[in-house]
């Protein structure tokens, strides 16, 4: 019986103790998270939770860690593991809300939001957040209710671009005949650092001649350099326009000598995407072949009404100009071979095996990304496994190799992701991802990258740099109201 006694007494003991060191590693975790150190934060919340696994404030605070990085799908299922251990713990509603939110589930994030106003029908910012998400859902809902499976008509068509005036007063970059110049791009680009607005009428002529060149474009481009040519490869920018100017005063403006493609997710989140996207699309214009642009899944409508682009362009110019951004980004390809060996596409491979760089070719891009097939060319362990960003498959070196062989490639280069070095190279050394957002956010602390590609090898040049500075105003300053409540 004593024996029996000892050994329940030196049990609890273990299991005290084992307690007592899970807590001091969600401390540790809470100090990394104040210090926006996330990654760390997700480190420690993690120990914690490998020697307290029924504890739904780990699991609600990584959960929350997991949200600042993006990191959206582990967020989900965080949240919703909290909820399992624990169905009345309020922060796991919120949590998940707010994953559900990132991930455009706006009925899922309602329905979680009922509750957190349920329970606590005093808390303003419940109330404010449940309101806001209810009249997404609502919206959603008269859009599908007013779409016909007729043509939708352009917005072109009800422009009169010829008729549009420029005043007296404005004295900023002008087409010159209706074209975009050398001349006029170095103007723009300093008319924009002062912070000023492109007159309405350039800004229209210039998507409409874009739609035009894009919607030419096959879904899969095909590039070849020769050997004494070079290309560099950008990841997102995300509106970042100041860090835009910095990549070309290091690299060089481009040029039929100096050709770039960029990446994806041009705009979003940084708060000056409209000078970021006009600055490269004008470029389009000027250089249509040696300079090249791929859909990102910030380039969609979803992403544009929650994380600042549509805000930006109605508080800049109309909602007419949003729609025709719509409409022009459903014409930006979706991968870029180079010299047959190496395939760039912003978010990664796919689903399922066997996909063909002649099933690239026959995507028919013109619209909003579905559930699956093109989404995940833009969204993003050995197999496969649910994304870390909620959308489409995480990829091994198993699943990269298999489709490198089948397709007779080298390697694929792909971004989506922040990196602390601004890139990572990975499945050794045939996954390789770049991301040109220095400190994201004004938050991240990342490095951004580039990468040059020459014909001669094709072997990756990576060029760091870090964020320069710019004018006081916040990323997410256009963001739908929700983000911006910030995160309980």
């Amino acid at each position: 019986m004593i024996s029996i006694r000892v050994e329940y007494g030196s049990a609890k003991m273990a299991e005290e103790e084992r307690i007592a060191n899970a807590e001091k590693l969600k401390e540790k975790a809470n100090t990394h998270f104040k210090e926006k150190d996330y990654e760390n934060a997700i480190k420690y919340y993690t120990e914690a939770l490998e020697l307290n696994s029924s504890n739904a404030i780990y699991y609600s605070n990584r959960s929350l860690a997991y949200l600042r990085t993006e990191c959206y799908g582990y967020a989900l299922a965080d949240a919703t593991r909290a909820l399992e251990i624990d169905k009345n713990y309020i922060k796991g509603y919120y949590r998940r809300a707010t994953s559900n939110m990132a991930l455009g589930k706006f009925k899922a994030a309602l329905k979680d939001y009922e509750t957190v106003v349920r329970v606590r029908p005093n808390d303003k910012d419940a109330k404010m957040k449940y309101q806001e998400c209810n009249k997404i859902v609502k919206q959603k809902a008269f859009e599908r209710a007013i779409a016909s499976d007729e043509l939708k008509r352009s917005v072109v068509d009800s422009l009169d671009i010829e008729n549009m005036t420029i005043e007296d007063e404005y004295t900023g970059p002008k087409l010159e005949d209706g074209k975009v110049t050398v001349k006029f791009m170095k103007d723009l680009m300093q008319w924009f650092k002062d912070q000023k607005k492109l007159h309405r009428k350039c800004a229209y002529q210039i998507l409409i001649q874009v739609k035009d060149i894009l919607s030419k474009l096959p879904s899969l481009v095909e590039i070849c350099l020769k050997e004494t040519e070079k290309i560099t490869i950008c990841g997102d920018t995300h509106g970042q326009y100041y860090d835009l100017l910095n990549i070309f005063e290091l690299n060089g403006l481009p040029s039929e000598t100096n050709p770039y493609l960029f990446n994806g997710d041009f705009v979003d989140r940084g708060s000056f995407s409209v000078e970021v996207i006009l600055t490269l699309f004008g470029f389009k214009l000027l250089f249509p072949d040696h300079f090249h642009l791929l859909r990102g899944n910030h380039e969609t409508d979803n992403m544009n009404q929650m994380y600042g682009f549509e805000g930006e362009v109605k508080a800049k110019y109309t909602a007419q100009m949003f729609q025709l951004f719509s409409e022009v980004f459903q014409w930006l390809p979706l991968a870029q071979c180079i010299n047959s060996k190496v395939l760039v596409m912003h978010g990664g491979l796919f689903s399922e095996d066997g996909v063909t760089l002649d099933d690239l070719r026959k995507i028919d891009r013109n619209r909003q990304p579905p559930d699956s097939g093109l989404c995940f060319l833009l969204w993003h362990k050995n197999g496969r496994s649910i994304s870390k960003r909620g959308v489409s498959c995480q990829f091994g070196p198993d699943v990269t190799e298999h489709f490198l062989k089948q397709n007779k490639l080298q390697y694929i280069v792909r971004s989506h992701e922040v990196k602390a070095e601004g890139y990572e190279v990975t499945h050794s050394g045939k996954c390789i991802t770049v991301f040109s957002a220095p400190n994201y956010c004004d938050q991240m602390g990342n490095k951004g990258a580039y990468i040059h590609l020459r014909g001669s090898d094709l072997k990756p040049e990576f060029h760091q740099f870090t964020a320069v500075p710019h004018p006081n105003v916040k990323p997410m300053a256009y963001a739908n109201s929700l983000l911006q409540l910030g995160m309980m």
